[in-house]
């Protein structure tokens, strides 16, 4: 049986930061791994990962924090921003305790993510770090996605934290009323309403008041390279929306010279499979305990796995690049899921129009920004009238797409202003089933929506083997509702929930030329930083 205890860290300015410790049973000193984050010490991330118990049953001491301004901890709440001086100060005292052998892991998930990975420059890091479905940049990897603000989670995770604030200052009303909103789903209208009223200062509402397009007003998290050589166990999941952070930190750890390990499984935010602890423990065994240099060999601790979405299984290799495909259609394709062709080695051809109609917008559906995150069968999907489908022969023979898909088109619209929302699915032989397999979402507003130009829209990465017979399909609509909020067709008026000035809008996909591509998980163009606009 493990033991529990709360301590106090009286921090350099005075502000006291309270931790919940659990004690294996016997005589330590023990390796420690910490968790800081912002949700309560006692829940310790068991939405996802096993608790405290179970880690000190395999002999660590586990020391889970509550973040400055949260929890028991005191200070005011300000978010990333606040979190650099605050985790070196932490190890420090980690490392003194008497239970503590001196050797650190860090582990969490998106929050709990980036609090192990920020700290001031030359501060000496832990000995390894496992962040999980997290990044550094708060626009790109927080709260936006392709000029568009994450409607539905950016509004349900910003009200869980001004909950806690509420809770803090004993507001139970304002508690309520919170929590209402949230489980009526009321939250979609009115979530910023309630995010200035009841935490104005926080990091959601201050993100909801930033422009996506306008990389200069949001904050980039920087981490030291010495500790992004250090050991790093980095879990990303298919569906999960912090992905692309997880793939960035690959890439500048293995910039800065380090060996990071990657495993992105079937994986929404907040469920995982069933092998991560294992995953989890193996990793730390061998940084904090030495175990495994010979035991575990590197069959069972590869550095590089992706979750094969066709095969439904592990893959340590990566595939070679594909082939562009074309769209052509006739305009019949947002009638008829047939008409719209997807095509390799043929140039685009044909003109189709879609009709977005606010009052009934595109639902976004499973995938990793939808309220159903997750895969889905999206054939009911398809049949909407302001949805349309280009969709491939049969194969002739064996594909694996692995990668970021990226969609090249021709497009206009009669307002300024429209959405471009992508879905590329598995079509399974002998089946009626569209497994979606990645969705995306580009926003214009302004006139240049109502020019015919070349635009660019990035879809969640990706790794399926698709077998002989199996079919590709690409849907586009209007809307993503409520992944993302619905365009109101002017600059004029805020995105959001469907309101009576949003405007009717028709897009006009002038297909010759339309191109898409996959861009290599290890390239290091998978971010949005280069224009949409071609």
């Amino acid at each position: 049986m493990s033991a529990e205890r709360d301590e106090q860290l009286t921090l350099s300015d005075a502000t006291q930061l309270t931790a919940r410790i659990w004690s294996p049973s016997g005589a330590g000193p023990w390796p420690t791994l910490l968790m800081r984050q912002p949700y309560g010490r006692r829940i310790a991330s068991t939405v996802t990962l096993a608790h405290p118990s179970w880690w000190t049953s395999k002999g660590y001491l586990v020391v889970v924090q509550d973040v400055r301004g949260q929890g028991d901890s005191g200070g005011s709440f300000t978010g990333f921003q606040q979190e650099a001086l605050d985790t070196a100060e932490t190890l420090a005292w980690v490392r003194a305790l008497p239970d503590c052998n001196g050797r650190i892991g860090c582990y969490g998930f998106s929050y709990q993510g980036v609090t192990q990975l920020l700290a001031p420059p030359h501060t000496p890091p832990p000995d390894c770090m496992a962040p999980a479905m997290a990044g550094l940049d708060e626009r790109l990897h927080w709260s936006c996605e392709g000029g568009a603000h994450w409607w539905h989670l950016g509004l349900g995770w910003g009200l869980q934290l001004a909950a806690q604030q509420t809770r803090r200052r004993g507001d139970s009303d304002g508690w309520r009323e919170i929590r209402q909103a949230l489980v009526s789903g009321d939250y979609l209208h009115n979530g910023l309403d309630l995010l200035q009223r009841h935490d104005p200062e926080g990091m959601a509402w201050r993100w909801f008041g930033n422009d996506p397009g306008q990389p200069q007003d949001w904050q980039q998290h920087s981490v030291d390279e010495a500790w992004l050589r250090q050991p790093l166990l980095l879990i990303g999941g298919w569906w999960d929306p912090h992905l692309m952070g997880i793939l960035d930190l690959w890439q500048k750890s293995r910039a800065a010279g380090g060996t990071p390990e990657l495993h992105i499984g079937p994986a929404t935010h907040l469920q995982w499979w069933p092998d991560a602890q294992q995953l989890l423990l193996n990793f730390f065994d061998h940084h904090l305990k030495g175990i495994g240099s010979t035991a575990i060999s590197s069959a069972e601790r590869p550095l590089f796995q992706l979750w094969d979405l066709g095969e439904q299984r592990w893959i340590d290799q990566s595939a070679a690049p594909m082939g562009p495909w074309s769209l052509t259609g006739t305009g019949e394709n947002v009638l008829n899921t047939s008409d719209g062709r997807l095509q390799q080695g043929v140039d685009g051809s044909g003109e189709v129009p879609i009709v977005h109609d606010p009052w009934r917008p595109a639902p976004a559906e499973g995938g990793h920004l939808s309220p159903s995150a997750g895969p889905c069968d999206r054939s009911v999907l398809d049949q909407r009238s302001d949805v349309a489908t280009f969709t491939s022969d049969q194969l002739s023979e064996a594909l694996v797409l692995e990668g970021r898909p990226e969609l090249q088109l021709n497009l206009k619209a009669d307002q300024p202003g429209f959405d471009v929302a992508v879905a590329l699915s598995r079509l399974p032989s002998a089946s009626s089933r569209v497994e979606q397999l990645s969705t995306g979402v580009y926003r214009c507003l302004g006139d240049e929506a109502l020019q015919l130009k070349r635009h660019r829209v990035l879809l969640q990465p990706l790794r399926v083997s698709l077998k002989p017979g199996d079919r590709l399909r690409l849907s586009v609509a209007g809307a993503a509702w409520p992944a993302i909020g619905v365009n109101p067709g002017t600059p004029d008026h805020p995105a959001g929930a469907p309101g009576p000035d949003h405007r009717v809008v028709t897009m006009t996909l002038q297909l010759a030329g339309s191109a898409l591509e996959l861009i290599p998980l290890n390239s290091g163009k998978l971010s949005e930083d280069s224009p949409h606009e071609l």
